[in-house]
């Protein structure tokens, strides 16, 4: 029997070497749940424990069940008539199959059914999906739906649907998008209007409303009378009805297993979730941390798989008498793709470590009502550590994504250009990934004010005081190099004071960020496992050109280089 937990090296390691301990005590209430639910654990290794139990379970069934049937159901994929969307039955039975193994509300509260797991292990769980069939993480990963009902629903709300998702019974969809509010959510129009006797109603258009068919939706809508900003913004949670007509589904390139839809609101009935006027600044907001990690992983899911299945065929395919993995520059790809999905594993999980220690601060500072100061600045630390990381490592996993599914096309040659084997549908899977949840581009301008502003620092200045040796010194010492120009670039575009400059190389500040936080990740993993010293040097020689290449872009242009590009596109 395979399994993708217990055959993953590099995921086994990262789960044993994550430090949970904080956040998983504060989760479970300094394991006081556990004097009230038989499944809740009675202390870190007992959390531990169940965190591993469940991932071998996840990764049995990805495996054996889930993978086989990616092809199938890629080349079927969801049925619409008459307004119904029917899923094909391969995909139904992988959402058994998951409901069944306990992990449809992973992350929820274990009062209502759920695992109560951090954000790390349920990171760690999609990426396993993904692996299996990306399409089909776009329905398991919908769970933060009722992950928004927990933190901004009424009680009411609460009891009513978590335990449906915990259980499996109903399924959500998250509508945002509009036919002309792609990204700019400000600008969204979706009318929400109370009747005489306080109901609300929705009406209007969504639009790549990923399972717009679901029983259960979340709604951002315009309120508010006369307002075109963020600020007329409110969420809604409102239910399948025959008021919420779906129109079509869209056609895709890929990511064939999941109805991507567009849907009407015809005074749907609906209730406020969470504050009013506070939709988007808040609710949504906290969904895009979730929503970012989720397509990362998806990502690195996808990359994982591509990757594999080009060692294999590298390895089996032989030219001029041996295989061609044995060619150097078939194995130096293969190397080079092995060394960015490490890396990024590693800035995953260290990003969703963040957004688990965000997630129990801010609820202590919302629900505690003995808060202390350290309490409160933990929180306010965690929210700006996540604030930069989570974009920053969504545009690095789903840029690296697209790069290991197309090598892996050309490792597999002309056949890798045919449907006779998956790298295709992983090519075709990925180029989603840099684009919804917000665009690499928009990664950049979620990430930017967080680089300049330093919010990393203290994590580099800990990573940077550990006792490396020997190369690892060395090595640690060409970081702190380009730690040294990064905040020489920094420094150079600040005093500009030009926000068209800025945003013109924001890009190269932050991937310059990223290589000096994920080499030195990769340098603190190398400390533990001495086999990865190799994978830390690669990543971090591999880094140092292109590290010098972006700062040499920043630190050589002036306010003529706008006009100059210009120039160029209107050649």
């Amino acid at each position: 029997m395979a399994n993708f937990f217990t055959e993953n090296k590099d995921l086994q390691f990262t789960l044993a070497n994550l430090d949970l301990k904080e956040a998983s005590a504060l989760r479970e209430n300094n394991y006081e749940y556990a004097k009230e639910f038989d499944v809740a654990p009675c202390d870190y290794a007992d959390a531990q424990d169940n965190y591993e139990r469940v991932l071998k379970v996840v990764g049995e069934v990805c495996a054996d069940n889930i993978a086989p049937r990616a092809e199938e159901v890629d080349e079927n994929g969801p049925h619409f008539a008459d307004g119904v969307v029917t899923y094909y039955p391969l995909t139904v039975q992988n959402i058994k199959d998951l409901d069944n193994a306990g992990v449809s509300g992973a992350m929820l509260d274990h009062k209502y059914g759920g695992l109560n797991f951090p954000a790390s292990v349920y990171t760690m769980m999609t990426e396993m999906v993904s692996r299996a069939d990306a399409s089909l993480q776009n329905l398991f990963g919908l769970q933060d739906i009722a992950e928004t009902i927990s933190d901004y629903g009424t009680q009411e709300q609460k009891d009513k649907y978590l335990p449906l998702f915990a259980s499996g019974e109903v399924d959500g969809a998250m509508d945002l998008t509009e036919p002309d509010s792609g990204s700019d959510l400000q600008s969204v129009r979706l009318r929400a209007y109370q009747d005489e006797n306080g109901q609300w109603f929705l009406n209007g258009m969504k639009r790549f409303i990923t399972n717009g068919c679901a029983k259960v939706h979340l709604v951002l809508a315009r309120s508010e009378e006369g307002t075109v900003d963020g600020r007329g913004l409110s969420m809604f949670v409102c239910e399948k009805c025959p008021e919420l007509v779906v129109r079509r589904i869209e056609n895709k390139l890929g990511i064939h297993g999941v109805a991507t839809a567009e849907l009407q609101y015809n005074d749907v009935p609906a209730e406020l979730c969470g504050q009013r006027r506070r939709g988007l600044t808040k609710a949504v907001m906290s969904l895009m941390n979730g929503a970012r990690i989720a397509i990362s992983a998806q990502a690195l899911g996808i990359a994982e798989a591509a990757f594999f299945e080009a060692r294999k065929y590298a390895e089996e395919r032989k030219q001029f008498k041996k295989s061609i993995d044995k060619f150097p520059a078939v194995y130096d790809m293969l190397t080079r793709m092995k060394t960015k999905i490490v890396a990024t594993r590693a800035l995953l999980y260290e990003t969703t470590r963040a957004v688990d220690l965000r997630y129990v601060y801010t609820q202590m500072v919302e629900h505690k009502a003995d808060i202390t100061v350290e309490e409160r600045q933990k929180a306010k630390y965690w929210v700006r550590v996540a604030a930069v990381l989570t974009p920053m490592c969504k545009a690095q996993a789903t840029e690296v994504a697209n790069q290991v599914a197309y090598d892996a096309i050309q490792i597999h040659g002309g056949t890798g250009f045919m449907k006779d084997f998956p790298v295709e549908r992983f090519y075709r899977d990925a180029r989603i990934t840099n684009i919804y949840e917000g665009t690499t581009q928009l990664q950049v301008v979620a990430a930017i004010g967080g680089v300049m502003q330093h919010h990393n620092e203290d994590r580099i200045k800990e990573l940077m005081a550990l006792p490396f040796e020997g190369m690892l010194a060395r090595l640690k010492d060409k970081v702190a190099t380009f730690y040294e120009k990064q905040l020489e670039a920094i420094k150079y575009v600040a005093v500009k004071k030009d926000t068209e400059y800025q945003s013109l190389v924001a890009q190269c500040l932050v991937e310059m960020e990223a290589f000096i936080f994920v080499g030195m990740l990769m340098l603190r993993d190398a400390l533990k496992d001495s086999e990865r010293e190799v994978l830390a040097e690669r990543y971090i020689l591999d880094a140092e050109s292109q590290f010098e290449e972006r700062f040499m872009r920043v630190m050589s242009g002036d306010l003529t280089t706008i006009d100059k590009h210009r120039e160029i596109i209107d050649y």
